[in-house]
């Protein structure tokens, strides 16, 4: 089973946590000793910058969020964040967890505006009481990726779009658009687009006769097709012949069925219509977005399994 994108999180972060946990421990007992004396802290910090693996910038706080340190950075002190209140920063008001150490959700920073982490540990008097915080900063293009990417799961999920176009769906209808009016035709090229022509992925506007497309030969680069080239055969003429991807999700004799599945989505109702429909090959994944700006993502035979009923309901 595919770990989800909030286990993929999770698991990135435990392994940030292990790298980060025992130096910090290590420099928080130095800066113990020396707690409320700026000088000493920010002689600590210097000797400990070097220690903390990945670091952009490290302080010390009181239990309070009032900062007791300079910043230290790799240029050195940076005296100006003396006495700055982080108590209203998002790592501020996440619970440091018994064992003392709390690496923070992702949020942006202040001062650069970029994605950012956070790391408190925990700073205890000699009589145990804790009399504040060590922290580090870590901009998140330092940090080391071991996780692999992400996968983007392939279950059925429903996604609802603008309340306000919901909300009024009632009040409107489909209006036929030049591509409702040759939908078999366009339809026909954008399957010997998919299947011999290199094109593995087709974004369609069916209500403003459009449609994007990305080639396997230039991936990074979308074309754009107006009606007009949805409307004409000739559009296949510049795009080269080649073979249908051996590593494709979706079946060659599978994308015939797929597009014309979406012709009744589009045409059956009124007030329900298809205005959006996307397919690609490498995912096997299905798009469609209705006129009440709903979307739905599933894999491509999940989608040929689905009946009229289950688009428009049993009464329909």
């Amino acid at each position: 089973m595919k770990p989800s994108l909030k286990d993929s999180i999770y698991v990135q972060r435990e392994r940030l946590a292990q790298i980060l946990h025992e130096p910090l421990a290590h420099l928080a007992e130095k800066c113990a000793r020396a707690w409320g004396d700026r000088t000493r802290l920010n002689e600590l910090l210097l000797e400990g910058f070097c220690r903390i693996p990945h670091r952009t910038f490290l302080y010390c706080l009181g239990t309070d969020g009032i900062q007791i340190s300079d910043n230290v950075a790799e240029t050195g002190l940076l005296s100006e964040h003396f006495g700055r209140d982080r108590s209203s920063r998002p790592y501020m008001k996440e619970a440091v967890p018994s064992w003392g150490f709390l690496l923070s959700d992702a949020y942006i920073s202040l001062f650069a505006g970029r994605p950012s982490i956070t790391a408190l540990q925990v700073v205890r008097a000699d009589n145990g009481v804790v009399v504040g915080y060590l922290g580090a900063d870590f901009d998140l293009r330092n940090l080391p990726l071991t996780a692999e990417l992400y996968e983007e799961p392939s279950h059925w999920r429903q996604i609802k779009g603008d309340p306000a176009i919901r909300g009024g769906v009632f009040q409107q209808c489909r209006i036929e658009s030049p591509m409702d009016r040759s939908l078999e035709q366009s339809l026909s090229i954008m399957e010997e687009l998919l299947t011999q022509r290199g094109v593995f992925q087709c974004l369609m506007h069916f209500s403003s006769s459009q449609a994007t497309i990305w080639t396997v030969n230039d991936p990074f680069r979308y074309r754009l097709l107006d009606h007009d080239a949805l409307s004409d055969p000739d559009v296949c003429l510049v795009y080269p012949q080649t073979p249908y991807p051996l590593d494709a999700a979706i079946p060659q004799q599978c994308v015939s069925p797929l597009l014309g599945a979406l012709r009744p989505l589009r045409l059956t109702d009124e007030t329900f219509y298809l205005r959006l429909a996307s397919i690609n090959l490498f995912n096997g994944m299905i798009s469609v977005t209705f006129s009440c700006d709903g979307s739905h993502y599933m894999r491509y035979d999940e989608f040929l399994t689905k009946s009229h009923s289950f688009w428009f309901g049993a009464g329909a």
